[in-house]
C-alpha cells in the first residue's frame, strides 16, 4: 500500500482496546452495528461523488454496450449491458433458521452477480467498467473516437494497435483480476495481473489461456497489490488499477443500484420506510460493496439498509470503522492470519477511501466463519439449484443476523436481498469437491 501512514503503538494500542476486539481476535461470528449511521441525505457528501457521477458512468456503459455485444454474445440478450437477475429464495429462507423454530420473518431474494456475463462474478462491474473507461480515454485523446460513434470501432486495427502500446496491471485475490484481465486482453491491452496466493488456480490458468500475465505472489493480496503499482510506476505508459483507491471501480458497482430498482419493481417489491430493504454485501478490500452500497442510498436513500460480510479470519473492513483507524489497521495486528476459503474476502487491510465514505452510510458488519459458508453453499444448491462460491455466500447469512434484532412489524415487511458475488464459472471438479464439504458439514 503506497503512501500508508501507520498509527503510533500507542494510537493502534488505544483503538484495538475496543470492546469487540477480542470477539474479532478468536474469530468468533458477531454482529457489528454502525453507531456513526447517519441520515442519507447527511452522509451521502462523505463520499465525494453523486448521482451525476454515477449518471455519467451508467451513459458509458451504455456507449459501449454495441461493442460489448460485438464480443461478448452472452451480453447480447441484455444490449450489450452486463447485468444480472434477481431470484426470490423462499425454500432457502425456510432453511435458514434453527430447527423447530418459526421461519425468519421477512422475505429472502439473491441477487445473481454470480451469473454475470464475461467473468462470473460482480467484479466485472467495477473491472470492466473501468478498463472501459481507460480505453475511451485513450481513444478520445488520439483522436480516433468520438462518444457518438459506434463504439465497435473499438474492434478496429486503428484501435487496437493502440490499445497494445499500453499495458494495464491490476493486483487481486482473483475475480477482479479475472474480470479485468479478460476485459484487457479482448480491448488489445498488455494486460498483468499480480495474484495472491490465495487466489484460485483456475482463475489464474483461464487468464492465461487469453494472454494475460499472470505473476504469482506467495504472500497475500496486499503483497499482489504493491508489485502492481510498482509496475504501473516504472512505465507511463501502464495504467494501474486500485481496487483500494478507485473512483472508477467505485462508480462502475454504483451503477447496478440504478438497475435494480426497476428489477424490485417488476418482481412487486416495495421498498419504503414501512417495508425496508436490507441488503447484504460480502466485503473483501470494500470497493465492490461500498460502490454497490452508494449506489443503493441514492437510489432508495433511508428505506435502504446496507450490510458487509466478511470472514471471521479477515474482518479487515470491520476492524478498520470500529477502530477509526480504516486502512491503518489490519487483521494480523489483532492475531489473525488472513487465510479463509472465502478467497475472494480475504484481505487483511481494507480501503481507506471506501471506510471513510461509507462511516456513516452503511448499517454494520457481521462476519461468518469457514464452516458456515460452506453449509450455506450445500444449503443454497439443494434449495435453489444455484452454485455459488464460498466467498458468495457471506451475505445469505445476512439474514440470520439482522431479521431478529428488527420490531416485530419491520421484520415481517423487510426485504432482503443476499449479493450473491460469484460462482458460475467455478469448475466442475472443483465446486464438486465445494459441495462435498458442505454437504459434511450439514450432515453433521
Amino acid at each position: 500500500m503506497s503512501d500508508l501512514s501507520l498509527p503510533s503503538p500507542a494510537t493502534l494500542a488505544t483503538a484495538l482496546s475496543h470492546p469487540l476486539v477480542p470477539t474479532l481476535r478468536a474469530a468468533q461470528p458477531t454482529l457489528w452495528r454502525n453507531p456513526a449511521l447517519a441520515p442519507t441525505a447527511t452522509a451521502l457528501g462523505d463520499v465525494g461523488l453523486g448521482a451525476d457521477d454515477v449518471a455519467q458512468a451508467s451513459a458509458r456503459l451504455r456507449r459501449f454496450a454495441p461493442y460489448l455485444a460485438l464480443k461478448f454474445p452472452a451480453t447480447v440478450a441484455a444490449g450489450g449491458l452486463i447485468e444480472s437477475p434477481v431470484q426470490a429464495a423462499p425454500a432457502l429462507q425456510a432453511a435458514l433458521g434453527p430447527a423447530g423454530a418459526p421461519p425468519l420473518p421477512g422475505r429472502l431474494w439473491l441477487k445473481l452477480d454470480s451469473h454475470l456475463p464475461v467473468s462470473g462474478s460482480i467484479k466485472a462491474r467495477g473491472g470492466l467498467y473501468e478498463v472501459l473507461h481507460h480505453a475511451e480515454r485513450l481513444a478520445l485523446d488520439a483522436g480516433l473516437l468520438r462518444q457518438e460513434d459506434d463504439y465497435r470501432v473499438l474492434d478496429t486495427p486503428p484501435l487496437r494497435a493502440l490499445f497494445a502500446a499500453h499495458q494495464i496491471a491490476v493486483g487481486s485475490t482473483g475475480n477482479l483480476g479475472l474480470s479485468i484481465g479478460l476485459m484487457g486482453a479482448t480491448l488489445g491491452f498488455r494486460v498483468t495481473v499480480h495474484m495472491s496466493a490465495d487466489a484460485r488456480q483456475w482463475k489464474k490458468d483461464r487468464l492465461r489461456a487469453h494472454g494475460v500475465t499472470v505473476v504469482e505472489h506467495r504472500a497475500d493480496y496486499g503483497a499482489a497489490v504493491a508489485e502492481g503499482r510498482r509496475q504501473a510506476e516504472a512505465d507511463p505508459r501502464c495504467h494501474f488499477i486500485d481496487d483500494e483507491n478507485s473512483r472508477h471501480l467505485f462508480l462502475g458497482y454504483a451503477v447496478a443500484a440504478e438497475r435494480l430498482a426497476p428489477q424490485l419493481a417488476a418482481a412487486g417489491v416495495v421498498v419504503d420506510a414501512e417495508h425496508p430493504l436490507h441488503v447484504h454485501l460480502p466485503c473483501g478490500v470494500g470497493g465492490g460493496p461500498g460502490g454497490v452500497a452508494f449506489g443503493l442510498k441514492l437510489a432508495f436513500g433511508d428505506a435502504v439498509h446496507c450490510w458487509f460480510a466478511e470472514p471471521t479470519r479477515s474482518p479487515c473492513m470491520l476492524l478498520g470503522m470500529l477502530t477509526g483507524l480504516h486502512e491503518g489497521v489490519s487483521v494480523r495486528d489483532i492475531g489473525l492470519d488472513n487465510v479463509t476459503a472465502a478467497d475472494g474476502l480475504a484481505v487483511a487491510r481494507p480501503s481507506g477511501f471506501v471506510g471513510r465514505a461509507l462511516q456513516r452510510l452503511i448499517d454494520g458488519v457481521y462476519t461468518v466463519d469457514d464452516a458456515q459458508l460452506f453449509r450455506l453453499l450445500a444449503l443454497t444448491e439443494a434449495t435453489t439449484s444455484l452454485r455459488l462460491e464460498p466467498s458468495a455466500l457471506a451475505g445469505v447469512a445476512g439474514m440470520g443476523w439482522v431479521a431478529p434484532t428488527l420490531s416485530p412489524t419491520l421484520a415481517a415487511g423487510a426485504t432482503h436481498l443476499a449479493w450473491a458475488t460469484g460462482g458460475s464459472m467455478v469448475p466442475e471438479d472443483e465446486m464438486a469437491a465445494y459441495l462435498a464439504r458442505g454437504r459434511a458439514l450439514l450432515d453433521g
